[in-house]
């Protein structure tokens, strides 16, 4: 059984849905599935509050069981997105070679797409290797919105 709820983001709303091992997806515009069923579980009550916090500026790192279907190299990826600390971005490439394979960097771009753990798992962090802002399975908008949130202009006098 794969249970879901909906979360009211700043970006919109999210579709959050977990299973017996954990959470499972993270979706902006997300619609659930068919084997989905609504009810709340403590994983998703603990998403909810650590989403919460994260938007609040609290939280910068994300402590859930999660249960993730992808390939080897995909979950390798997610792993280093996971990695990239709060506030910081890395590169496609960089991505890439922390994975052990320096020429993928397209291919971590396709593992990027394929998240299924969207802000959970910060693909957003990850940007072209002059720091441009490319491709974000939740458009260009909310990527820029949470790299903003997780770079706060300093306070002025």
């Amino acid at each position: 059984m794969i249970a879901f709820c909906e979360y009211e983001s700043p970006l919109g709303m999210l579709v959050l849905a977990a299973d017996e091992r954990g959470l499972c997806r993270v979706g902006l515009h997300a619609q659930p599935g068919p084997e989905m069923t609504q009810k709340d579980t403590p994983v998703l009550a603990a998403a909810r509050t650590q989403l919460d916090e994260y938007f609040a500026g609290r939280r910068t790192a994300f402590d859930l069981p999660l249960s993730e279907t992808g390939t080897g190299f995909q979950k390798q990826v997610w792993a280093a997105l996971r990695a990239i600390p709060w506030g910081e971005t890395r590169s496609y490439g960089q991505i890439a070679a922390a994975v052990g394979r320096p020429a993928a960097a397209r291919a971590v771009g396709g593992a990027c797409h394929a998240n299924p753990l969207l802000i959970v798992t910060p693909c957003h962090r990850v940007v072209g290797a002059g720091g441009a802002l490319t491709g974000f399975g939740a458009g260009l908008p909310a990527k820029e919105f949470l790299l903003a949130l997780e770079h706060p202009e300093p306070s002025r006098p």
